[in-house]
């Protein structure tokens, strides 16, 4: 059964299908914003909700009640709680935890057999990373990182154009997160610091590179074909904070005259195996509106995100000029889109979730689970991702010098084909 005859059956009437036990671990605005995704999800029994707090995680189980009927068992009070929910019979969890977290939690769930769906980024150390290719290649227990960028419309249009060879052969990719996150994320409202907070002052680091990477991935064929070889950044003075709470609170506040580790900007520059090669932008404590930035660029044309547009060889109308992308995402619409906006009949209709990015995101997880089959995005790419973070501290800490990026493929890069996002109907 191929990945669009997942989420054609994910889409079907509950009755027809096997039931998923879930259990939700994190029971903050991420976790709690998974759990509505999955209780919009056909055929999903929501187990169990896990969290330090007694109120998130009481609070997280009347939602799941309120919407089912039945109310899961609910684990909290200690930072060992979540460990009582893996002795569950469960098929799957999803991991929502501060990114400390993230690493030991994903590798007690594999050795409990879980299917293991864990929040970005799934590694915060090359150690973590190394640590939990080792426990997968032990256990053989699936586990994804839940990169929901991966999933979106727009990307994997371009990935089917890219597949068809519209753009020829690949070239270069810059991408971005750019989000002004340090009044909400960072810190609350109010000015207390947020768990998220406690990093800027104590690395120097691209600390959130899988939103950027999340397409980028497919289509530069990386570990399928490609792989990244060495990654080099530099980081920009910190500034953007101080600043924030000199403005906000005044030159008083000890946040307005605390040094913070993190710079405001990171740029690092992947070169691959193969030649390609990648910029990414770190960009999330300065005023700014919410941008990815993302453009790939191949030996026909590019596509520019923040444009909306493309140029292509020998098919845009007018030489060296851009066209509008939004005939191409029709022309160029994934299955797996195709079957979200025209669900089957008696099928939950999709909302929500980032534009429905979530919901496909965690239904294929879901599916995956359910037919015991891979996870739509496999560990290798998880890794790759995360490890940013650990390879750009280490450039920063070395003046930008390149540093050899690790192969957690251990050589299979070489021969594995491209996995993510193919269907029949794609010509992928």
């Amino acid at each position: 059964m191929d990945r669009r005859m997942f989420l054609m059956s994910s889409l079907a009437a509950a009755a027809d299908l096997p039931v998923v036990r879930l259990a939700i671990i994190g029971a903050g605005n991420r976790g709690t914003g998974l759990l509505r995704v999955a209780l919009r999800a056909p055929a999903v029994e929501i187990a169990a909700v896990c969290d330090l707090s007694e109120e998130a995680a009481s609070r997280a189980a009347g939602m799941a009640a309120a919407a089912s009927g039945k109310r899961p068992r609910v684990f909290s009070g200690s930072e060992s709680a979540w460990r009582g929910v893996l002795e569950l019979e469960l098929d799957a969890v999803l991991i929502a935890t501060p990114w400390h977290w993230h690493a030991p939690m994903a590798a007690e769930a594999m050795r409990a057999g879980k299917y293991t769906g864990v929040e970005v980024p799934i590694a915060l150390t090359y150690e973590e990373c190394w640590m939990l290719l080792e426990t997968w290649e032990k256990t053989g227990a699936p586990c994804m990182m839940m990169e929901n960028w991966s999933f979106r419309r727009d990307n994997l249009a371009v990935l089917n154009m890219i597949r068809r060879g519209l753009l020829g052969r690949m070239v270069h990719c810059h991408c971005a997160h750019s989000h002004d996150c340090v009044d909400h994320w960072f810190f609350d409202r109010e000015g207390r610091m947020r768990w998220g907070g406690e990093f800027l002052a104590r690395r120097n680091a691209d600390q959130y590179p899988t939103h950027s990477l999340g397409p980028v991935l497919s289509w530069l064929d990386i570990n399928c074909g490609d792989a990244f070889d060495t990654l080099s950044s530099h980081a920009t003075a910190s500034l953007g904070i101080n600043e924030y709470f000199r403005r906000r609170f005044g030159p008083d506040h000890p946040y307005a005259r605390q040094e913070w580790k993190q710079g405001d900007i990171v740029t690092s520059v992947v070169q691959t195996k193969m030649g390609k090669t990648i910029v990414i932008n770190y960009d999330m404590q300065l005023p700014r509106p919410y941008d990815n930035r993302w453009m790939v660029q191949g030996t026909r044309g590019l596509y520019d995100e923040a444009r909306s547009s493309v140029y292509i060889v020998d098919r845009s109308p007018k030489y060296h000029e851009w066209e509008p992308f939004a005939p191409y995402q029709e022309e160029f619409e994934h299955p797996w889109w195709k079957a979200m906006r025209q669900p089957q009949p008696g099928a939950d209709p999709i909302a929500g979730g980032h534009g429905g990015t979530d919901d496909l995101e965690v239904r294929l997880f879901l599916d995956a689970a359910r037919w015991k089959k891979p996870t739509p995005l496999d560990l290798y790419d998880s890794l790759t991702m995360s490890a940013v973070i650990a390879a750009s501290e280490e450039s920063i800490a070395k003046g930008g010098a390149p540093v050899a990026f690790p192969d957690f493929t251990r050589g299979r890069w070489r021969a594995r084909k491209p996995y993510f996002g193919l269907d029949s109907q794609t010509g992928g």
